[in-house]
């Protein structure tokens, strides 16, 4: 997923919820990416920042997928493709924002308290990477 995608997710009103979980895949897929590629001063750091928030961040997507189809019935979720962002920290706020405008595709209140831990995840990330290099 590309910062470019995440600016038309931001645009798009009609973004169904199947297309938006696949879309949250391809994020948790690009921090992967970043963690394979992450170097130089406060790597190691980062490193392990982006490795405890993939796996938090898998946990909490699996369990909103899993949610929403107990809630709402089976649906088509669309994984697009995931690209290595250039800005990390840019890319990473950037979908904290595509993250809470979207929170009124799930309706029930223990949906939104998993975007709540989702939206934690992402902000713990942000922490790490930005505070302890």
């Amino acid at each position: 997923m590309s910062t470019h995608t995440v600016k038309e997710v931001k645009k798009s009103t009609e973004v169904s919820v199947g297309e938006f979980l696949g879309i949250m895949f391809s994020f948790n897929s690009s921090l992967k990416l970043l963690h394979w590629d992450v170097q130089g001063k406060g790597s190691y750091a980062a490193h392990i920042a982006l490795d405890q928030a993939i796996h938090d961040m898998r946990k909490v997507t699996d369990r909103l997928v899993e949610t929403t189809i107990a809630a709402q019935g089976e649906m088509e979720i669309i994984i697009p493709e995931t690209r290595r962002p250039k800005e990390a920290i840019a890319y990473i706020e950037g979908f904290y924002t595509v993250v809470d405008a979207k929170r009124d595709l799930f309706h029930e209140q223990f949906s939104q308290s998993i975007i709540d831990d989702y939206q934690e995840a992402i902000k713990q990330l942000l922490f790490r990477l930005k505070r302890l290099q």
